[in-house]
């Protein structure tokens, strides 16, 4: 995948050059390019696409820090207990 394709505005080039730019500012730059991802995507290659450019460069970076969060599973649906759970 081109860098192009995977970050075709600049925006997380941009975010990566901001020295000052905090862990507060890294989630809505990152959400805006998620957003802007096309149906077809898988949004996996793009945030390792963009590791492998940026983040290597600078890997103590707060945006490096999100787009390694983006690839993290999250956490496991579980059912729910009692009443709740029993409803459908």
């Amino acid at each position: 995948m081109r860098i192009e394709a995977a970050d075709p505005k600049g925006l997380i080039r941009e975010a990566c050059r901001i020295e000052e730019i905090g862990p507060e500012e890294c989630p809505s730059i990152f959400l805006d390019r998620a957003l802007s991802l096309p149906a077809e995507v898988v949004a996996g290659q793009v945030l390792k696409r963009l590791i492998a450019e940026y983040g290597a460069a600078a890997p103590d970076h707060p945006m490096t820090a999100v787009l390694r969060a983006g690839l993290d599973n999250g956490p496991v649906a579980r059912r729910r207990g009692g009443a709740r759970g029993r409803r459908s």
